[in-house]
């Protein structure tokens, strides 16, 4: 599946898009799946915290 039939979620609307509709600043993907899509906040922050604990143990 190329990404331009993936799902996106639109930052600033709050949204999940199906391809690649709003500009790539807006966007965050590419999912597989709506649902997916649709926990994308979640996903983010999870990633986030992870990626701060990785730079935190560097860091040590």
């Amino acid at each position: 599946m190329s990404d331009e039939n993936k799902y996106y979620f639109n930052l600033k609307t709050g949204q999940v898009e199906h391809g690649m509709i709003s500009p790539a600043i807006d966007r965050a993907g590419p999912f597989d799946t709506a649902e997916e899509a649709a926990r994308a906040p979640q996903i983010i922050a999870e990633r986030s915290r992870e990626w701060a604990e990785d730079d935190a143990l560097e860091n040590e």
